[in-house]
C-alpha cells in the first residue's frame, strides 16, 4: 500500500459548479482514503437529505448533488460537516451488501499482448508478475469513464508502473489493464494508454438489466489465472464464468 498521509488530510467540502459539492478525503489515492469516501457515500445516502439528488463515491472523494431551488450550498455544507464530525470516517466500516467476485482470466497470450512488457517495468518475472496479479484481491474503488467500467486497487508497491507513452488503438470489452497499481477492467472496446495484461468474458453494463453496473463501489474481485480453453468454455456466459459470494 502506498504511505497513509490520510491522518494528515482533513476532509475538505469545496462547492463544485452550481449544484454540487465534493467532499475530499485525500489528495492521493490511499486504502483509508477510499474507504472514507465509499463509506461517507453511503451516509449520506441513509441520512436522506431533502434536496440531494445524487451522491457517488471517486477514489478518495464524494460527489454530493443537490436542487438549489430546494435546498441551499450553505444549509448543505452545514449538514455534510456534521455527518463528517460524526466518526473516523478513514476506520469506518465498509458500505453492506458487498461481495468477492473470483474472476477467470487469462494473462498474456495473444489475448493480452502486454503482460511481458508491464512484467518487465514492475521488475519481475513474467511467472512472478502472473502470481502478484491472480493472487491480488483488489476492491473495486469507484466506477468510471465508460458504463460500469471499475478502477481497481490497489496492487502490491511493484506495480507502480506509469501508463504508456503512447495509446493502444483498442483493447476488447473484458479487458483487464494495469498501471499505477491499479486494475481498469473494460466494459467495451476502447483505447487505452494502460497495458493490456490480462482477458476475461465479464459483461460489465448490461442496459437491459434491472442492475445495469455488474460491479459496485466497494466489491472485491480477484482475477483467477485461467487458460484460454478454461476461458473460452465462459464465453457465452454474461458472467464469465466468474464465482461470486457475499462478504459478511
Amino acid at each position: 500500500m502506498t504511505a497513509d498521509t490520510t491522518s494528515l488530510f482533513e476532509p475538505v467540502i469545496r462547492p463544485a459548479g452550481l449544484n454540487g459539492v465534493l467532499v475530499s478525503f485525500g489528495d492521493a489515492l490511499s486504502e483509508p482514503g477510499n474507504r472514507a469516501a465509499l463509506a461517507f457515500a453511503e451516509a449520506v445516502a441513509r441520512d436522506g437529505i431533502d434536496g440531494v439528488e445524487d451522491c457517488a463515491p471517486s477514489l478518495v472523494s464524494v460527489f454530493v448533488q443537490f436542487d438549489p431551488l430546494h435546498l441551499g450550498l450553505d444549509a448543505l455544507t452545514a449538514r455534510l460537516t456534521d455527518l463528517l464530525a460524526e466518526r473516523d470516517w478513514y476506520a469506518a466500516p465498509m458500505p453492506d451488501g458487498r461481495r468477492f467476485i473470483r474472476v477467470p482470466t487469462v494473462y498474456g497470450t495473444d489475448l493480452a499482448p502486454q503482460l511481458e512488457e508491464a512484467a518487465q517495468a514492475a521488475g519481475l518475472s513474467v511467472s512472478d508478475a502472473i502470481s502478484q496479479l491472480s493472487d491480488a484481491r483488489v476492491r473495486v474503488q469507484t466506477i468510471g469513464f465508460a458504463p460500469g467500467q471499475p478502477y481497481l486497487g490497489l496492487l502490491p508497491d511493484a506495480w507502480d508502473i506509469p501508463r504508456q507513452t503512447a495509446l493502444t488503438k483498442a483493447v476488447p470489452g473484458g479487458a483487464l489493464v494495469v498501471a499505477i497499481r491499479q486494475f481498469v477492467l473494460f466494459s467495451g472496446s476502447s483505447p487505452t494508454g494502460w497495458r493490456h495484461i490480462g482477458q476475461t468474458h465479464l459483461k460489465l453494463f448490461r442496459p437491459a438489466s434491472d442492475a445495469p453496473f455488474f460491479l459496485r463501489p466497494g466489491d472485491e474481485v480477484q482475477f483467477v489465472h485461467v487458460t484460454p480453453d478454461e476461458l473460452a468454455r465462459h464465453a457465452n456466459d454474461p458472467d464469465g464464468g466468474a464465482v461470486i459470494e457475499a462478504i459478511r
